[in-house]
């Protein structure tokens, strides 16, 4: 009977009443089925076949309000077990809990097959975006899209990538599910990681040494990125130390977006291209001291101030540097020098296998 009892029924009753003499079965935490016996505006009961009755109520009626209204007495469903023993006697149950947890099961299946699933983005945060898979709350981080959703922003700064992000909000992207955590809601996804397969089959006609023509497609304070032209899928990169012999401060000095350039590949990695610029360029380093010899004055503009010292643009794409120490301090070295301003300077050293002219300012 499911009529209240003054008295707390043991589950062992239960046992008893239904015949049931192997006291094996369902533990906490299980998934099992149960048949909706009745239902009432603060009750649910549930047979569990061969084991006993339980009892959906309070908190738990409230969470599952919505599957209760449209389950019929005789329907079976999937239902968690909280407690073996409840205030009553009967088996505490959790609907919400047990649909929860059959998707997380749904999830880790996916994870396993490498399934590549759509979710849909709900939100950005600094990290990257917030997405639904299977109404489970999950995290695209930024390393994890794809090339073509990555933020290309010159300066990295935090609130323009944040507004980049935005534009993403209700789109639904395809997307690998690479790590997973049930117990503390963790579910991260990958957009890169859906696309790998694929690109990873284009890049493979590729080799190192190759040189192919690129589009530039986006530019960063890191570097630039460059699409194939002959391959628009493949997006590969070029480091900023890769785009010219000299240092340089900002890749917009060397190239703009929609450039065509000519490029060479120096590694593949994970579907990932790396590309350099420098690597066709002439090498200005090359017969070095033929063109600069130590004690010789030469006329140079101020780049770029370092905590090191300053770099300074001489002729034939060389750079030389003046140590702060020439100075005394680094407050000293920018009263008595201007970025961008030129003046005269000695060369100290000229040093070509480690590709360095060493200065000091003519006195």
């Amino acid at each position: 009977m499911l009529t209240n009892s003054k008295k707390v029924k043991p589950i062992l009753n239960q046992f008893l009443r239904t015949g049931i003499t192997n006291l094996t079965g369902p533990r906490e935490g299980d998934v099992v089925e149960a048949k909706l016996i009745k239902k009432t505006t603060r009750e649910a009961f549930f047979d569990i076949e061969g084991f006993g009755t339980g009892v959906i109520y309070g908190q738990e009626l409230s969470n599952a309000k919505t599957i209760i209204k449209n389950l019929k007495v005789g329907e079976k469903t999937p239902v968690k077990i909280s407690h073996l023993e409840g205030e009553k006697g009967y088996i505490e149950l959790s609907l919400s809990e047990a649909e929860k947890q059959q998707v997380w099961q749904q999830v880790k299946e996916l994870q396993e097959s490498g399934e590549i699933v759509k979710v849909k983005v709900m939100g950005v945060n600094n990290g990257g975006l917030a997405v639904n898979l299977l109404n489970l709350k999950a995290f695209l981080p930024i390393s994890q899209l794809s090339n073509d959703h990555q933020p290309k922003i010159a300066d990295m700064d935090r609130t323009k990538i944040l507004d980049e992000l935005k534009k993403f909000i209700g789109e639904e992207f395809n997307v690998k599910i690479i790590d997973l955590n049930p117990r503390v809601n963790k579910l991260i996804v990958s957009e890169r990681e859906s696309a790998s397969t694929n690109i990873k089959e284009l890049v493979s006609n590729y080799s190192i040494g190759q040189e192919v023509d690129g589009l530039i497609s986006g530019i960063a304070d890191f570097g630039v990125f460059i699409r194939f032209v002959d391959n628009p899928e493949i997006e590969g990169m070029i480091h900023i130390s890769e785009l010219d012999h000299r240092i340089i401060e900002n890749p917009k000095e060397v190239v703009k977006i929609n450039d065509t350039i000519r490029v060479k590949i120096i590694d593949i990695k994970d579907g990932r291209v790396f590309l350099s610029l420098k690597a066709l360029k002439n090498d200005p380093w090359t017969n070095i001291a033929d063109k600069f010899k130590t004690g010789d004055e030469v006329k140079g503009k101020v780049y770029k101030f370092n905590p090191f010292g300053v770099i300074v643009n001489l002729d034939h794409e060389i750079q030389g540097m003046i140590h702060v120490s020439k100075f005394g301090g680094a407050e000293e070295m920018k009263k008595a020098l201007t970025q961008g301003e030129e003046y005269s300077f000695v060369i100290e050293n000229v040093n070509p296998e480690e590709k360095r002219i060493t200065l000091d300012i003519k006195k």
